[in-house]
C-alpha cells in the first residue's frame, strides 16, 4: 500500500518538474546580405549599366546604376514576371486562347500585326512577347489577365515595388516612350533576377532565334516570322536571354543573361549609343563578370537528424535547411575550403512551431564567416499538459499497458 502511494507521489511530482521547468531560448540568426563590389575600369559608353549575379544578388560593376532613364521595351520583362506569375498561381495555362482587343491591335511600334478578334494562344503570346517584342501582345496579355491594361500596369507596379525598385514607375505594359514611364539599370536587373530565378522556363523562349506563328483571322490562317531582337545570342557563347529595348528617348536597352559554370550573370545596359554598342558592352560586362567570378553552391540537401524535444507531447522533432546557400568569390580564393559547421542546442523545448528557426549552419572561409543558412523545424511539437505527463510517468514505471 504504501509503495502504490509513494510510486503516484513521485509520478505527480514528476509531472510538476516537467511542467514548470524553464524553457531555454531559441537560437537567432542574422539575415545572409549580398556584398557589393563597385568597379569603373570598363569605359562604358552607355548611360548606365549593371552587372549582377543572379543567385546571390551581388552587384560585380555598376555605372550609374539608379540613374532614373526611360527603359523602353525591356518594361516587357516585368510583363513576362506578370504571366509567368498568374501561370504559377493556375490563374492562366499556356493551352488557353487569348482573345485580341482592337486597343491591343492598335498598339504601334514592334509588334507582330495581330488584328482584332483574333486569337492566340498564352503560350504563342509569350513567343511574340520575347522574341519579337511585340507591344500588341502585351497588351492583349494585359488585359486577359487583369481585364485592362490599366489595371495589369498597377499590378507591375506592386510588383516592383515589392522587389524593392525604388526608381521604378510603369506607366504602359510595353514601353512605349510616356512621360513619367521610367526605371533604372539596377531596378531591372532586380526584375529580370526574379524572372530568371523564379522562372527558369524563361529561357526555353528567351534563346528562340526565329520562329513562325500562325494568324488565325476572318481573311484565313497566314505564318508570320518571328526574329529574335537580342542579337547578343549570337555574339555570346553562354548567352540565355532576355529583352532587349529602344526607342527616341530611351535610346538603344538591353537585358542579358548568361550561364556558364553554374554561373548566371545578368547585364544591363540603358541608354546606349546605337544598337551594335549596347550589345557590345553587354559582352564586355559578361566578359568581366565570368573573369572573376567563382560560385560556392551548398544545395543542403544532407539530411539532418532529428532533435530532442524537452516537455513535449514528442520526444523529438526533424529539422531542414530553409534554403541552399551560395557564396560568390571575387578574390580568387580557394572555395573548396569552405567549411559548414551546423549549430543547434542538444535539447529543444515544447512548444515547438513548424517553420521556426532551430538553429543554423555557418560557412566559414579561412576562418572568417562568410554566410549561414537558418534550420527550422520540420514539424509542430505541442506542449505536454499535466495528464499527458502522468500518462507518461506511469508507463514508464509499468503501470499503464
Amino acid at each position: 500500500m504504501f509503495k502504490r502511494f509513494s510510486t503516484c507521489f513521485t509520478a505527480f511530482f514528476l509531472c510538476f518538474c516537467i511542467l514548470f521547468q524553464n524553457a531555454l531560448p531559441l537560437y537567432a540568426t542574422d539575415e545572409n546580405i549580398p556584398t557589393t563590389e563597385n568597379s569603373d575600369a570598363l569605359n562604358l559608353t552607355a548611360a548606365s549599366a549593371i552587372l549582377m549575379e543572379a543567385s546571390t544578388g551581388t552587384v560585380l560593376y555598376e555605372k550609374n546604376a539608379t540613374s532614373v532613364l526611360p527603359p523602353a521595351s525591356i518594361t516587357k520583362i516585368m510583363t513576362l514576371l506578370l504571366i509567368f506569375d498568374a501561370l504559377d498561381a493556375g490563374e492562366i495555362h499556356l493551352e488557353d486562347s487569348v482573345t485580341v482587343s482592337e486597343y491591343a491591335a492598335s498598339m504601334g511600334g514592334s509588334q507582330v500585326f495581330l488584328e482584332p478578334g483574333e486569337t492566340q494562344t498564352v503560350d504563342t503570346m509569350i513567343k511574340c512577347i520575347t522574341v519579337s517584342s511585340a507591344n500588341d501582345a502585351c497588351v492583349a496579355m494585359s488585359e486577359h489577365i487583369c481585364g485592362s491594361e490599366e489595371a495589369f500596369v498597377a499590378k507591375m507596379n506592386e510588383r516592383a515595388k515589392g522587389l524593392g525598385m525604388n526608381s521604378t514607375r510603369f506607366l504602359n505594359c510595353n514601353g512605349l516612350d510616356t512621360d513619367g514611364h521610367v526605371s533604372s539599370a539596377l531596378d531591372v536587373a532586380l526584375m529580370s533576377r526574379e524572372l530568371i530565378t523564379k522562372y527558369p522556363e524563361i529561357t526555353s523562349y528567351s534563346t528562340i532565334w526565329m520562329d513562325t506563328i500562325t494568324h488565325h483571322t476572318r481573311k484565313g490562317d497566314s505564318e508570320f516570322g518571328l526574329s529574335n531582337t537580342n542579337k547578343f545570342l549570337k555574339m555570346y557563347e553562354y548567352a540565355t536571354g532576355l529583352k532587349t529595348g529602344s526607342t527616341s528617348l530611351a535610346k538603344y536597352c538591353v537585358s542579358t543573361t548568361a550561364s556558364r559554370d553554374g554561373i548566371d550573370l545578368i547585364a544591363v545596359i540603358m541608354g546606349a549609343p546605337d544598337h551594335k554598342v549596347r550589345f557590345q558592352e553587354a559582352v564586355t560586362l559578361m566578359n568581366y563578370g565570368y573573369s572573376k567570378c567563382k560560385l560556392f553552391t551548398d544545395e543542403n540537401k544532407d539530411i539532418l537528424p532529428p532533435v530532442c524535444v524537452n516537455f513535449g507531447v514528442q520526444e523529438t522533432v526533424s529539422c531542414q535547411y530553409e534554403e541552399p546557400f551560395y557564396y560568390l568569390d571575387v578574390n580568387g580564393a580557394d572555395i573548396s575550403s569552405i567549411q559548414k559547421n551546423i549549430q543547434m542546442k542538444e535539447v529543444h523545448t515544447a512548444p515547438i512551431q513548424e517553420g521556426d528557426i532551430a538553429g543554423k549552419a555557418i560557412y566559414s572561409l579561412n576562418g572568417k564567416e562568410i554566410g549561414s543558412v537558418n534550420i527550422l523545424y520540420s514539424n509542430s511539437v505541442s506542449k505536454m499538459q499535466f495528464f499527458d505527463c502522468l500518462e507518461k510517468v506511469l508507463h514508464r514505471y509499468g503501470m499503464t499497458k
